[in-house]
């Protein structure tokens, strides 16, 4: 480990946002496996999906925003409680879009880990995204402005009226809903999954090209081939068997250089 402190505070603290709909439960054997290594890890709280929250609704809305400050907000209370300690933020899916968001548009951390996070453009998915597409096009808008939020079974549901039309909006145009003044400097592990229908490899390409400096990020493909026995690199499953993407996640720390 860095410095030689297995769990020492020159070892990282990271902090985890989940995927689109899926609460910080969920994330329980990615912590244990990054705790396994004497690293500090927790799962971030996902709006509208932990137990006792409110849930999206006509009343309850959020946007990528809001979802950003809680990341800088979780941030800055792991910087406070051990300023040495380096602070990672590892984003999964919907999680990787708004840890880059956070790097460009807030103070940025020591190291970004993005696993399918992707620019959802239509364009990026097989056979033209005509699906993707029209679910932005048509089932957000409507779903949204008769319900006042995105109810299930839809996509994402249920999902908060502005940040799912937010989501939309980028389905179409290949923009992310932030400003994009510079790419992304911060040291950072870029991760695709083989065969991930949901953040197909060119959506991953698309977030690498339009969000990242080269000269500061690092790609990882977990092909198929790659997978152990008993484990999967399902767009959601990675998580539940989490060993291999965490040991490529602590190889690429140790090897990354600190200023």
């Amino acid at each position: 480990m860095p410095n030689g402190e297995k769990g020492g505070t020159s070892t990282p603290i990271v902090l985890i946002s989940p995927a689109m709909a899926i609460g910080s439960g969920y994330y329980r054997p990615l912590v244990a496996e990054f705790e396994r290594h004497g690293w500090q890890a927790r799962a971030l709280r996902r709006r509208g999906f932990e137990r006792g929250e409110p849930r999206a609704s006509r009343r309850e809305d959020w946007a990528y925003r809001d979802e950003i400050d809680d990341i800088a907000q979780s941030v800055a209370a792991a910087r406070a409680e051990s300023p040495a300690r380096p602070v990672l933020l590892l984003g999964h899916s919907l999680g990787g879009q708004l840890v880059a968001g956070h790097e460009l548009t807030r103070p940025p951390t020591d190291g970004v880990i993005t696993v399918a996070g992707a620019i959802p453009h239509y364009r990026n998915f097989p056979f033209g995204g005509l699906h993707v597409a029209a679910m932005a096009a048509l089932v957000v808008p409507a779903m949204t402005t008769v319900f006042g939020y995105l109810p299930k079974p839809a996509f994402g549901g249920p999902g908060a009226r502005t940040l799912m039309r937010e989501w939309a909006r980028m389905v179409l145009t290949g923009r992310p809903p932030y400003a994009v003044d510079q790419p992304i400097t911060t040291p950072a592990l870029v991760i695709s999954l083989d065969n991930d229908a949901l953040s197909p490899l060119k959506a991953v390409d698309g977030l690498v090209h339009r969000l990242f400096s080269p000269a500061s990020m690092t790609r990882w493909h977990y092909a198929s081939d790659q997978v152990p026995e008993g484990s999967t690199n399902d767009h959601i499953g990675w998580v539940r068997t989490p060993a291999t993407v965490v040991d490529r996640i602590v190889t690429w720390w140790h090897g990354t250089p600190r200023s």
